[in-house]
């Protein structure tokens, strides 16, 4: 049986200033995203996994241009899908949704525990500690109270995570082993956590505005600034280093840095939540990956002269990944953000808003790349030779500032042992 849903794209959609001046038409990878979203919507269907088997794009769509979707299964579990606008034919395509995730039930005892999905990373399936209503708590006892007399229970949240959060203990003590050179002690697991709860706590004043209360430094200051007054759009490529948050304070009193963050949908769901529930008016800036109308967004704010950021210190685990030499082991780098860079032949700095105890941040830029001048049979080399430039960037400030990088998960697939020390328990 054939399903029909009614698709229309807005005259004023962005893309169009572009795609083509005077003559607009609608992109096909457009189309068929707004065409795919409507499927997966209609049939409660989550289109992360999901392969287009075939697709053709028939004749030309307008703004505006009421258009009407059918689509029916197939053989395979397949959907086989059809756009019209009137009698004329559009675009058809055959696509394989990926299939809904069983509900797994959680281990007795653990509330909010999920079943890691094939081929995805051990990050990405990490049941989330805590809630909206107690991010809100949080940040109304913390403005309430202010930032020095709320940061008092920070030391208890450390020794309650020191205490109950094996996992994560054993993870942070491998990599602080790396880090410090030299085996951690209860200490340095403790600094990590709280250095870890610090800036997660500062993010509730960041994200109200209240720049006031940190003191902040600027290194490599220049390469962002002139970058933003030649209006030249680049990728700002940061880890799970620090406070991410800090650079709006930087935006704030010195360049005027306004930053998209590109990030994977379950990600992007998770870090809106969170905004709304801190400050409820601050509205994120969010590009939704996985959808294929994402490189079409980022491509419209680079060319707007904005910065577009992305982490790239986590892969989702189905993703090209780049093994490189990392603290000691081969490590897996995701290569996407930097082959997004490459491809759309623009600059990649590094950013990082190192946490230096306090109220004190060093936020840092780097250059990583320049693909500008970088064509297609020199991308896959250029993009490799980034991912170790990456790499060894987010190495060197590992070693700088050990209890800034908040991964505590099996980042190596296997534990490092040092020769000079016994092995210990965690």
């Amino acid at each position: 049986m054939t399903t029909f849903i009614t698709l229309s794209i807005p005259a004023d959609h962005p893309a169009f200033a572009g795609h083509f001046p005077g003559n607009p038409v609608v992109p096909g990878v457009m189309l068929l995203d707004e065409a795919l979203h409507a499927v997966a919507t209609r049939l409660g269907t989550p289109l992360a996994g999901s392969t287009i088997q075939s697709c053709k794009f028939l004749s030309a769509v307008h703004p505006g241009e009421p258009l009407e979707l059918g689509f029916e299964r197939a053989d395979g579990g397949r959907i086989r899908l059809e756009i019209k606008s009137g009698d004329r034919a559009v675009a058809t395509a055959v696509v394989d949704l990926a299939a809904p995730a069983p509900a797994a039930e959680p281990p007795r005892g653990v509330v909010g525990a999920v079943r890691p999905a094939p081929g995805s990373a051990e990050w990405a399936n990490r049941a989330e500690r805590g809630s909206q209503s107690l991010l809100r708590l949080m940040a109304w006892l913390s403005l309430g109270a202010g930032r020095r007399l709320s940061r008092v229970v920070l030391h208890a949240v450390a020794v309650y995570f020191l205490l109950f959060a094996p996992t994560a203990r054993r993870h942070g003590r491998d990599y602080l082993r790396r880090a410090l050179r030299r085996e951690p002690g209860l200490r340095d697991l403790y600094r990590h956590i709280l250095s870890f709860a610090s800036t997660i706590h500062d993010r509730v004043f960041i994200l109200n505005g209240r720049y006031d209360l940190f003191d902040v430094t600027i290194e490599g200051e220049a390469l962002v600034r002139d970058a933003y007054l030649r209006r030249e759009g680049a990728f700002l490529l940061g880890a799970h280093l620090g406070s991410f948050e800090i650079t709006r304070a930087v935006g704030h009193q010195q360049v005027g840095l306004n930053v998209a963050m590109a990030m994977y949908a379950d990600n992007a769901r998770k870090i809106t939540a969170a905004l709304g529930a801190i400050n409820p008016a601050l509205k994120a800036d969010i590009i939704e990956l996985g959808h294929m109308s994402a490189m079409l967004d980022i491509q419209r704010r680079l060319e707007s002269g904005s910065f577009v950021g992305i982490l790239g210190d986590r892969s989702p685990g189905n993703e090209e990944t780049e093994e490189v030499e990392f603290l000691g082991s081969p490590a897996a780098f995701p290569t996407g953000p930097l082959r997004a860079a490459a491809m759309l032949r623009r600059r990649v700095y590094f950013m990082a808003g190192l946490y230096l105890g306090g109220n004190r941040y060093h936020t840092v830029f780097e250059p990583v790349a320049d693909f500008t001048e970088v064509n297609r049979e020199q991308r896959a080399a250029a993009v490799r030779a980034a991912v170790r430039v990456y790499a060894a960037t987010l190495e060197r400030h590992c070693h700088a500032c050990p209890y800034n990088w908040f991964n505590f998960f099996d980042f190596w697939k296997k534990p490092v042992r040092s020769p000079a020390v016994p092995a210990a328990r965690p």
